[in-house]
């Protein structure tokens, strides 16, 4: 069965017979051998590695898995920064589709209990009108769900250790386990696990916290870009960048080796992917190639496919529909994402590859993105900004504020020079076969024409397409999703004695999930997900929270049967 994204949906019908119908086909095919899932994630990486042909580094464990697993040479995120991007994967929905696209919307690195969960009401932050903007979380459509939901709702124990960064508060219907000490170990015999364990070593800020750390790449080897001054700052960052890729490396193997030691290895997927491309300026936060594109490659138990090379488009918001259909389990008809392996493959997948950029921490910003795999167009809807605007949190990065002094030195030249422009072009268009760096901006060169038409037109129908929210300013879309800056609370779960010995759970806030515990578990950290009427043993007790995404979670409600 098809899920309906019609709005109007009573919660226990929208959500928690949709669970049971996921349910139910996942017993339908419980004959067929399920394999563990388990993704590698990573911070702030381009495809630098070598069996995406990188030059001055080592990776022997990725490259493993690219040999025993699929290649995607052409994987992109839909933002350039970490929260906008986890908030597409987690919802299979583009942020701009769902307001989820300035970063950050307010402390949801991690996962906070319910009655932890609080907001500022002012950070020094202002939209494209120059009005407050305090922190909030992100409220989506009513019909969209965390995919994990589906997973468990299937029958898989779903781990996340630990980054949640979806730019709402994790629901507490997501995952059975969340946190620093979330592991698959605690799952029931032969239930089958969804797990994701994040690695942070290659975040930006690892630029400059680890940069004492000994080199592990010989800096006079590395290919600098174009939009670089070769100075020794430079290649000192960009090495670490290198080193940082390196040691990550050697995590993979240290998980590789873990999995063959726990007899997992040959009954679990294993996804690799990073979240967004690389730490650098011009890299991370860019709406272009540079800040796109990732690796990402897939390992099957049985190795097949094994050394396949993909040149199809696939975007991170594709990962959690093809977990879902890997697990059998046919993904919702809302999704923007597009399952590329599986049961419910799709047989056309992706033409472009669409990227945003909007708020970043204390900057205002908007600038939208279309990529065929070999041009890039983006349009510019703030022409007036600079490329390399200021930004503090970068700025702690040696060679970024090197390159801003030699600027206003007027010491950049060349193409390094073109980053610090003070406006920029409406549009760009690059060839990155002739111009992997994006340097060259192809907009207003005639023998192009054809190319700039056709990507302004794709970017301008996805606009229209998925309702792009960009145009609102924040403010008013805060004030939207939160009426009066006030954030709307989900009615509490009301339980419902059936004449067969069972009860019914339901909330009176559309879309609703509910998160329940029983007995002994009342009072613990982890919650069962509510997927359909069950019995309970007389004299047992119940206690239930209704959950929305970016509601504030109910209050608990119990029942106890007589």
């Amino acid at each position: 069965m098809r899920y309906s994204n019609k709005k109007g949906i009573a919660s226990v019908c929208g959500f928690s017979l949709l669970m049971a119908g996921s349910s139910l086909f996942a017993q339908k095919h419980q004959s067929k051998e399920q394999y563990n899932i388990l993704w590698l994630s990573c911070e702030d990486i381009g495809p630098v590695m070598g069996t995406y042909g990188a030059k001055g580094i080592e990776t022997p464990n990725i490259d493993r898995l690219a040999r025993e697993g699929i290649q995607y040479n052409h994987a992109y995120s839909t933002v350039g920064v970490c929260a906008p991007s986890r908030s597409s994967i987690i919802t299979g929905m583009y942020p701009v589709s769902i307001g989820s696209q300035h970063m950050r919307t307010g402390n949801h690195w991690g996962f906070r209990p319910p009655e932890k969960e609080t907001y500022l009401s002012y950070k020094k932050i202002k939209d494209k009108t120059g009005r407050n903007v305090p922190e909030y979380s992100v409220v989506p459509p009513s019909y969209v769900k965390c995919f994990p939901e589906y997973l468990r709702a299937a029958g898989y124990y779903c781990t996340n250790n630990a980054k949640c960064d979806y730019q709402f508060s994790c629901p507490i219907t997501a995952w059975d386990e969340v946190g620093n000490d979330a592991s698959y170990k605690n799952r029931s015999d032969d239930q089958p696990f969804f797990a994701v364990f994040n690695n942070g070593i290659t975040h930006e800020s690892q630029i400059w916290k680890r940069k004492q750390k000994p080199m592990l790449v010989d800096t006079a080897k590395l290919v600098i870009p174009h939009y670089y001054p070769d100075i020794p700052v430079v290649r000192q960052d960009v090495g670490r960048k290198y080193s940082n890729i390196q040691e990550l490396d050697h995590d993979i193997g240290v998980w590789l080796k873990k999995l063959e030691d726990e007899n997992l290895l040959d009954k679990t997927i294993i996804f690799f992917w990073s979240d967004h491309g690389g730490p650098l300026l011009r890299q991370k936060r860019a709406v272009g190639n540079s800040g796109l594109h990732v690796p990402l490659i897939v390992r099957f138990p049985d190795k097949r496919m094994a050394g396949t090379v993909v040149d199809d488009i696939v975007s991170l918001m594709d990962l959690g529909p093809t977990v879902l259909s890997l697990a059998d389990v046919e993904p919702p008809e809302y999704m923007h994402g597009k399952a590329f392996l599986g049961e419910y493959k799709v047989e056309k997948g992706h033409q472009y590859a669409f990227g945003s950029a909007d708020r970043f921490d204390e900057h205002t910003d908007m600038s939208r993105s279309v990529i065929d795999g070999r041009y890039v167009y983006i349009r510019n809807f703030m022409p007036q900004l600079p490329y390399v605007y200021r930004l503090f949190y970068r700025e702690q990065m040696d060679m970024t504020r090197t390159m801003i002094q030699m600027n206003n030195r007027g010491e950049l030249k060349g193409d390094a020079a073109y980053l610090f422009m003070d406006s920029r072009p409406v549009e760009e268009l690059y060839d990155l076969q002739s111009d992997p760096d994006e340097v060259h901006n192809l907009a207003n060169i005639p023998e192009c024409r054809e190319k700039l038409v056709e990507l302004r037109k794709a970017l301008s129908q996805w606009q229209l397409e998925v309702g792009d929210m960009g145009f609102i300013p924040e403010h008013d879309m805060v004030n939207l999703m939160w009426p009066g800056f006030i954030q709307p609370q989900t009615q509490k779960v009301v339980f419902q004695p059936s004449g067969k010995g069972t009860v019914v759970m339901s909330s009176a806030t559309q879309g609703a999930s509910i998160a329940y515990q029983t007995g002994s578990e009342i009072g613990t950290d982890h919650w069962h997900l509510y997927v359909k009427p069950f019995k309970l043993k007389r004299s047992e007790k119940i206690v239930a929270r209704a959950v929305r995404i970016g509601y504030k979670t109910s209050e608990q409600t119990e029942y106890e049967k007589d």
